[in-house]
């Protein structure tokens, strides 16, 4: 039996919004004890699939209802300036915008951070030879029960990760230069922007271009709030779904630029502010207070309109020259590692 839900009702209504101006798939149906839901991608701009493509995703942990919330918000928003805004229309003419805003609807409809089987998707991905994990929160195999759990080694991914890489795969793999942003929460004071690699401390190919970007981010927003590192620097994660996507990628167009980035929303504030939160299932990872809740579901449009401007104009940071490239690549060493 299909069961519903606050974000997956605001979800239908925002593709009946959209109508003909989106290509709409369900990429597969989670089903549960509990009840059957579906994951949807949504396609928006051109047809042509090596275009410069920007993805937005949400919902990967069902307890950060909030990541999902954020996209949709964004969504919302494109929904009314296509029915306008010729600017738009224009970029969207040359550019993609690619969502899929509700990864893991059994864990949000549940309240858990895993899907229904007691997978935590962020690391089911197929576990690189280099990974190390932080114990325990980098991903365990002991139990179900215990957050972080990978899933057992020789299973198949789960439909939920299969479902999400599979689309990325389709979408993303014959763009010329493609960013993702996954949007999360739960982890410390500030909102970060994180980059690859999870899984360890070594710096990934394309460095060079994310100081690049980020420079242009300074350049363009020089009030954002946004603290930009390597994921690593925090803790490594085994088995996580967009080191698994960027090495793919890397194998199969690696003169293409891909920079996949997570949203990291910091809600240790949203508890500080508001302690009792921390008696709320969802109080640790969620603006709980009304006014905390709106202010949260516009912090982040001017991020997600900057990245898509960026996407849609490359030759402004994704395609240095050689020498240019090894200098930006010497300077992101020494800023983010050194």
């Amino acid at each position: 039996m299909s069961r519903t839900f606050r974000e997956l009702g605001e979800l239908d209504r925002l593709l009946g919004k959209l109508g003909g101006q989106a290509r709409v798939s369900t990429l597969a149906r989670v089903e549960a004890a509990e009840g059957s839901w579906p994951i949807h991608g949504i396609v928006l701009g051109t047809t042509d699939r090596s275009a410069p493509t920007l993805a937005i995703v949400g919902g990967v942990h069902g307890l950060e209802r909030i990541g999902t919330r954020v996209v949709l918000a964004y969504l919302h928003t494109l929904s009314e300036l296509l029915d306008w805004d010729s600017v738009l229309q224009k970029t969207l003419e040359r550019s993609r915008l690619v969502f899929v805003p509700l990864v893991n609807p059994g864990g949000l409809f549940l309240r858990r951070r895993a899907n229904p089987n007691g997978v935590d998707l962020m690391r089911n991905a197929p576990v690189h030879p280099e990974s190390h994990g932080t114990p325990l929160l980098g991903g365990q195999r002991i139990s179900s029960r215990i957050p972080w759990y990978m899933g057992r080694p020789e299973h198949a991914m789960e439909v939920e990760a299969r479902a999400l890489c599979d689309f990325m795969e389709a979408e993303l793999f014959g763009a010329q230069v493609a960013v993702a942003c996954d949007v999360h929460s739960g982890f410390g004071f500030v909102d970060r922007l994180w980059f690859p690699y999870a899984r360890t401390r070594r710096p990934f190919h394309h460095l060079p271009e994310m100081l690049a970007l980020t420079r242009l981010l300074d350049a363009t927003l020089p009030n954002h709030v946004y603290a930009i590192e390597p994921q690593a620097r925090s803790y490594t994660i085994a088995g996580d779904l967009w080191d698994h996507l960027y090495d793919g990628f890397r194998s199969a167009a690696p003169e293409r630029v891909f920079l996949p980035l997570t949203l990291e929303m910091g809600s240790w504030t949203w508890l500080k502010k508001n302690p009792r939160q921390a008696l709320n299932a969802l109080g640790g990872f969620n603006p709980l207070v009304p006014h905390r809740l709106r202010r949260t579901l516009r912090r982040h449009l001017l991020l997600f309109d900057f990245l898509h401007r960026a996407t849609a104009s490359p030759d402004s940071w994704a395609r240095p020259d050689t020498d240019l490239r090894d200098r930006l690549g010497a300077a992101a060493f020494e800023r983010f590692y050194g």
